[in-house]
Formats: C-alpha cells, sequence, structure tokens
C-alpha cells in the first residue's frame, strides 16, 4: 500500500510491515499503527512513521549504540501484552531529538520502545528509574575527546 509519510514523501509499505502499538504512545494515544522506514544515508538510524498522520514521525535509534551499559527490566504485563517468549524476538529503540549541531542531539532513554518482531507489536514503556531522563545527550564529552559512537 502507498503511504504518505513526513520524511520521505509517498511511499510503498507492505501490510506484513505494519507495527501496533495497542495503547499508542504517550502522548499519541490515538494513533496505533506505524511503520520503520530506514534511513539509507545513516543506517543507525530509522524513522517511525504513522500510517493514520502523515506528519507524526519520530527517529529512533538502538540505544546500545551510544549507551552499551544500558539496562532495565520489562514489566511482566508488558511481556504478557507483547506476547515476548524470547530475548531474540525483541528489538529495543529509543526516540532521538536531532538538533543542529548533531552534537546537541539527544536521546530518551527514560521511555525505550520495546518491538516484538514476530508479531509486529510494539509498546513505549516509562521506566521509574531516576537514572535514566528524557535528554541523554548522544555524544558524550569526556576528558581528552569524545565517546561518542556513530
Amino acid at each position: 500500500m502507498k503511504v504518505q509519510t513526513k520524511y520521505f514523501g509517498e511511499v510503498e509499505v507492505d501490510e506484513k510491515d505494519q507495527i501496533a502499538f495497542e495503547q499508542g504512545l504517550p502522548g499519541f494515544r490515538d494513533y496505533q499503527t506505524f511503520v520503520m522506514l530506514t534511513i539509507p544515508e545513516a543506517p543507525f538510524y530509522v524513522v517511525l512513521q504513522s500510517l493514520e498522520v502523515h506528519d507524526l514521525a519520530f527517529i529512533l535509534t538502538n540505544p546500545y549504540i551510544f549507551f552499551q551499559d544500558y539496562e532495565f527490566d520489562i514489566d511482566g504485563t508488558s511481556e504478557e501484552e507483547l506476547e515476548i517468549n524470547s530475548t531474540k524476538e525483541v528489538e529495543v529503540y529509543s526516540v532521538i531529538t536531532i538538533r543542529d549541531p548533531f552534537k546537541q542531539s539527544t536521546i530518551n532513554l527514560q521511555a525505550p520502545i520495546i518491538y516484538n518482531k514476530n508479531t509486529n507489536q510494539a509498546k513505549q514503556i516509562v521506566l521509574n528509574s531516576s537514572v535514566y531522563h528524557t535528554k541523554h545527550l548522544i555524544i558524550q564529552e569526556e576528558e581528552g575527546g569524545s565517546n561518542a559512537r556513530p
């Protein structure tokens, strides 16, 4: 099917690639059907595009690319809702806020998106941990340079 997107204009999307957010996303509860679109020039990022509203899209990345020690537990309710049987069927994404210059871009580690690639179900969970915030700098400046990855 053809869909209008925020960043790519009209694109062809296979219906089997639709991702269901049964409860929507926090702040966007009315929108429950999305698709992930790759960004050819930036392979570490994807666009989570709403199939219901063309101008609703989020840039996502695998948080472990930038924060290798990132960890959290998925509550039992979320595991059941997403029908998670194994960690091998789960992918974790975080929303990125792109800034100019890029070193001011931030990543939301407090609300990861959990995606079951076997069932195409996803959920954004909000962590209660005070360790993670909604705006971590992607590029962490350290004495003597940066530990940033791609």
